[in-house]
């Protein structure tokens, strides 16, 4: 007979861990999240710097809009490293950054609907049998370039 999976939360909300154990997590989620955050730039050419800026920017206004109680981290997307690689390799520069900019515009426009909808109506529009295919589908399309990128 299997053994039942234990799913109760290890931590709660406000509850929080030892300094070891809070130094372990926060130091495993910084090494998962900066490669992300500085790859992505550097394989479509641009500064690192920039991505580190702005996402730091951009965690602390999810912090400060959420009141902490989402502890997320905004970094870089390989969602976006095809469109990006293209577009610097014939046009450059300002359109990455125009091309960003309206992906980020679309997010906020996107999250101020579902602040004030709810989430209900995303549930009905992608349920999981959609969701899953899709991610698994993202995350092949970019395995190559992430092997062709690591070597």
């Amino acid at each position: 007979m299997a053994a039942k999976p234990d799913n109760h939360a290890i931590y709660d909300l406000h509850d929080k861990p030892p300094f070891l154990t809070w130094l372990g997590l926060s130091l495993q989620h910084l090494f998962s999240m900066f490669g992300a955050t500085v790859l992505v730039p550097l394989l479509v050419g641009l500064n690192p710097g920039v991505a580190l800026f702005t996402s730091g920017i951009g965690t602390l206004l999810h912090l400060l809009i959420t009141r902490g109680k989402v502890p997320a981290y905004m970094g870089s997307s390989f969602a976006f490293i095809i469109p990006m690689a293209s577009l610097m390799k014939t046009v450059g520069y300002p359109a990455v950054a125009q091309g960003i900019i309206a992906v980020g515009l679309v997010y906020l426009v996107v999250a101020l609907i579902i602040t004030v909808t709810g989430t209900g109506w995303l549930d009905t529009i992608f349920p999981p049998e959609v969701v899953g295919p899709i991610i698994m589908v993202i995350g092949l399309s970019l395995a190559g370039s992430a092997a062709t990128s690591a070597t």
